[in-house]
């Protein structure tokens, strides 16, 4: 029996569908949040914990077997992938990218709560899924992520809003590497992978001792960027 503290977030771009599962999910007793796409997703992820993640493969964007492989780098949290597409080397490929489980659409409902219900109990009670940071430190400088804003010793540095966007992506998974693509996406640069290098030679003019050498963000050539906090 699932209780309330059983959190999941149902991930859908299809509007009807996604309310019909948030209800439906509900009444069995889970607490669900909802997204549209993979970027409302991690915004959520962002500032939440979830037990578990229903999460449509065909969406707009970034796709769900995407935001899954993205997600596997730096959090365990269980997802249940749900596609229209059931043959055998879609199903190995959702796993081959880190799902937990796989369901074919169009699915009976019944079924769906019995997945999520076996999954969430092989998932160890000792492995809770981490919250994110909340403050990353650059040298002298913080970064508080729930804020959104840069501290000096002398008082706030200001950040434009593409430089916040782009900060705030790299400091949820401090020490991880992220590649432009996936920064493109995430900070919201509509697709222009060259905004990336240009905000991140800005931000090193605000947080690095030497921007032409830098201590914080890092490139790793050929891949993409990763912020190195103290």
């Amino acid at each position: 029996m699932a209780t309330r503290d059983q959190h999941i977030l149902v991930v859908d771009d299809d509007t009807r569908l996604r309310d019909l599962l948030r209800r439906f999910l509900a009444e069995h007793g889970f607490r669900i949040t909802t997204a549209a796409n993979a970027a409302q997703a991690r915004a959520k992820l962002e500032g939440l914990i979830f037990d578990l993640i229903v999460l449509d493969v065909m969406m707009p964007g970034e796709s769900g077997l995407e935001l899954t492989q993205s997600l596997r780098r730096s959090n365990n949290v269980p997802i249940l992938l749900l596609t229209a597409r059931d043959q055998p080397e879609d199903r190995i490929d959702g796993f081959d990218h880190g799902a937990d489980d796989y369901l074919a659409k169009p699915f009976e409902p019944r079924e769906l709560v019995a997945r999520i219900r076996s999954i969430l109990r092989r998932v160890p009670a000792s492995a809770p899924a981490q919250a994110p940071p909340t403050e990353v430190a650059l040298g002298t400088f913080v970064y508080n992520l729930r804020r959104q804003e840069l501290v000096s010793p002398s008082g706030p540095i200001r950040l434009t809003s593409a430089e916040t966007r782009l900060l705030q992506v790299l400091a949820t998974s401090p020490g991880q590497l992220i590649s432009r693509e996936e920064l493109t996406q995430r900070s919201q640069f509509n697709g222009n992978v060259r905004a990336v290098d240009v905000q991140v030679t800005r931000l090193r003019r605000k947080i690095e001792p030497n921007p032409k050498q830098p201590r914080y963000l890092q490139t790793i050539r050929g891949q993409g960027y990763m912020l190195r906090p103290d």
